[in-house]
């Protein structure tokens, strides 16, 4: 007990200290190559943080387990938006650029609702024999993910976001890559040995595996995300948290579930529809709450009273 104890707490300064360096790194390439920290937060650090979703669903689909897959997908995405987003603003209110409300935020929301119509078409529109998400399905949001990376970098490098020119001293470009690559060591090595610990310690405590699997390991593999978007939000960089949140999400349909589809068709008939209204309303409410130009507490606040209310739900039909 006591040393699983000590590699929670190793796994924490890990996640902590490679959020850190993931920021600041990310930031001065940015600034180096002249790339809005908004695309530097949806791309690099979206990516690294979606990393440990990546893995667990398609180790799900390979063993068979279409549960994993979508519903590991589906949780991230909903404690994205509502926790992680909701701390992130509470810790700093975040702008919302014009390119974010024409582009970037809509795009969610569509992404979000094309996953539930594809997953959901037999129950919504009586197409096929179950729910499920097909090999085709998976390879258009494979073709959609690969069609919106290029779009974000085509149209960012004709204008870059004043955030980005006006910066600190320049750091070395070596520099910054390192800090990247650590960065995300960390990260996902921390919120590895966090996840594991957690788990071993609350199966000494007697807790149940499906507590575990909704609390623990839907908050473990967020984590990279979490503290990312925080300490960004702590040093100012409110763009490269938002880009981290919605590039995340995005990656998560489009290129997880995407994978995840073409390696195995995912079953989606035990998604429970509780969950996926909780998953389009969250993407909703961002589009919502844009048009104010800004994200600000009392937004965060909102986000974090639906998270809590979403996870009291969980808990109580355990």
């Amino acid at each position: 007990m006591i040393l699983q104890v000590f590699i929670l707490l190793i796994g924490l300064i890990f996640v902590v200290k490679g959020a850190d360096f993931l920021v600041d790194g990310a930031s001065a390439i940015a600034r180096k190559f002249k790339v809005s920290e908004f695309v530097i937060g949806l791309t690099i650090v979206g990516f690294g943080t979606s990393c440990p979703e990546l893995v667990v669903s398609v180790t799900g689909a390979l063993s068979g387990s279409s549960d994993v897959a979508a519903g590991n997908v589906i949780g991230s995405n909903i404690m994205n938006t509502l926790l992680i987003l909701g701390l992130t603003a509470v810790v700093s209110p975040i702008l919302i650029t014009s390119q974010n409300k024409k582009r970037d935020i809509p795009l969610t929301l569509g992404v979000t609702a094309l996953f539930i119509l594809f997953g959901m078409n037999k129950s919504l529109l009586g197409i096929g024999s179950s729910d499920m998400i097909s090999r085709m399905e998976g390879l258009v949001f494979l073709l959609l993910f690969v069609t919106y990376l290029y779009i974000c970098f085509k149209l960012d490098s004709k204008e870059a976001d004043e955030e980005t020119v006006s910066g600190s001293e320049e750091m070395k470009t070596w520099k910054s890559v390192l800090l990247v690559v650590f960065g995300l060591a960390g990260l996902i090595g921390g919120g590895r040995m966090f996840v594991n610990s957690a788990t071993q310690i609350a199966n000494i405590l007697g807790v149940s595996e499906k507590f575990i699997a909704i609390t623990i390991l839907a908050g473990g593999t967020s984590l990279p995300e979490l503290v990312t978007c925080v300490i960004a939000a702590a040093k100012g960089k409110g763009q490269l948290a938002l880009g981290n949140i919605l590039g995340s999400n995005i990656f998560n349909i489009l290129l997880i579930i995407g994978c995840a589809a073409v390696v195995r068709p995912i079953s989606m008939a035990n998604m429970n529809w509780v969950d996926m209204a909780a998953l389009l309303v969250s993407a909703l409410f961002i589009m919502l709450i844009s048009n104010r130009g800004k994200i600000d507490r009392r937004s965060g606040i909102a986000l974090l009273c639906c998270e809590i209310a979403y996870m009291t739900y969980l808990i109580t039909t355990l």
